[in-house]
């Protein structure tokens, strides 16, 4: 494993002891990214024949990269299988698009369905690592969901803050892993995390959250569309910001493989907000390295409805510093994305589709010939399956002959 050598803010870039406990800069309240010392590390495994070799010929799942996450005992860890998910091409939506190559990584695949299992695998086993009994978290859905299953499976008790919009297939998930549930009476996922952490401070709880432990373990998404395109980068990586911890985290593993020499080249990074609720858009098109926090969030992609993202400056550093874009896209071009897919066979919930929907608005802008592209789906369509849809049917009796009309 690496060791954290320092904690930086994504915003102001002041620096933080790793022992720091801190969630967020006290100076300017933004999210922390943890600096490792990559020296080390390239002597460490670069140098190891089992880099090159064996490990690189380990089916890509989750653990496979543990080195490089920010946990002490391997013998603690809490998974269940997480990642490994697939990286799919439809030919239909990639001759559409002009590309060579159109992949789709496919988050629903995870255990709970989400992208977040990655983040809660390794929260988990780190609460474990300091003997925690109780963790709690606030979420508008997924994380909830995943941090309640993970939770289980350690035997720890988990309290759940959720906002009072969140679809009811993820309260109802949440719920079915025996947590306990607090609804807060306000639409802003940003009230009930604060909340979370006033909680945490004052009576004890173990904070889990969009935090730094969590950001490490979704870097598994970048480590794994590497591992699955044969250790090449792709070009483009399409992929929805919701607190921005998960298009800083696939940056950062690109980084961290780059850095080790693993791979030659790095790809531009491509953020996607829905355009009510783009915060990090907002202040990309401004070229201000400040988040204004967005009011009133509007859209039906409920799991990217963040208005005042924690790790926003880090999604701007990962656009800006892989030489990439940012674009907001409509409620009815979400959900157009979310149909295109699963007409030819992935269930996505509306946020999981924000990515194609970026790709399909973008496409014409880019010269994409001959390039691999690469889109970010980062839930199971279960997960808010009444959305967005005018389900048409037929009900007739059951009479064969009746049947026969329609068939």
């Amino acid at each position: 494993m690496v060791e954290i050598k320092s904690l930086k803010c994504f915003q102001c870039g002041k620096t933080y002891p790793p022992d720091s406990n801190l969630f967020r800069c006290p100076d300017c309240n933004s999210g922390l990214n943890a600096i490792y010392d990559y020296k080390a590390i390239q002597i460490a495994y670069l140098g190891n024949t089992i880099i090159r070799g064996e490990w690189t010929r380990i089916e890509p799942h989750h653990w496979k990269y543990y080195h490089f996450y920010p946990i002490n005992d391997v013998t603690k860890i809490i998974s269940m299988a997480e990642g490994g998910t697939p990286l799919i091409e439809f030919q239909k939506i990639t001759q559409e698009i002009g590309c060579e190559h159109l992949y789709f990584k496919y988050e629903g695949a995870n255990p709970t369905g989400s992208f977040k299992d990655r983040g809660s695998t390794v929260e988990i086993t780190n609460a474990i690592e300091q003997n925690a009994k109780s963790v709690i978290c606030a979420s508008t859905g997924n994380m909830g969901a995943s941090v309640a299953a993970y939770a289980a499976m350690a035997g720890i008790n988990c309290i759940i803050l959720i906002p009072n919009n969140i679809p009811s297939p993820k309260l109802a998930q949440i719920f079915a892993y025996g947590a306990k549930i607090i609804q807060i009476n306000t639409n802003s996922y940003q009230k009930v995390q604060k909340l979370s952490e006033q909680a945490a401070a004052k009576f004890g709880y173990f904070l889990l959250g969009d935090y730094i432990n969590r950001t490490e373990g979704e870097k598994s998404v970048g480590f794994e569309i590497i591992d699955q395109l044969g250790w090449k980068a792709p070009d483009y990586v399409f992929c929805p910001i919701g607190t921005g911890t998960l298009i800083w985290a696939i940056w950062k593993a690109f980084m961290e493989f780059h850095q080790i020499e693993l791979i030659e080249k790095l790809p531009r990074i491509i953020g996607v907000q829905a355009e009510g609720c783009a915060p990090v858009i907002n202040a990309l098109k401004k070229n201000s390295p400040t988040i204004i926090p967005i009011t009133n969030p509007q859209t039906i992609a409920s799991a990217i409805s963040c208005p005042d993202p924690i790790s926003g400056s880090g999604a701007l550093l990962a656009i800006k510093n892989s030489n990439g874009t940012g674009l907001a896209v409509t409620d009815n071009e979400i959900v157009q994305a979310r149909n295109k897919l699963a007409k030819v066979g992935l269930f996505a919930e509306p946020s999981g589709a924000v990515s194609l929907a970026g790709l399909m608005k973008l496409h014409k802008k880019l010269d994409l010939q001959n390039k691999t592209i690469v889109c970010i789906v980062t839930g199971h369509g279960l997960k808010d399956a009444q959305t967005g849809y005018d389900i048409k049917k037929t009900e007739i009796e059951p009479d064969i002959n009746e049947l026969k009309i329609f068939l």
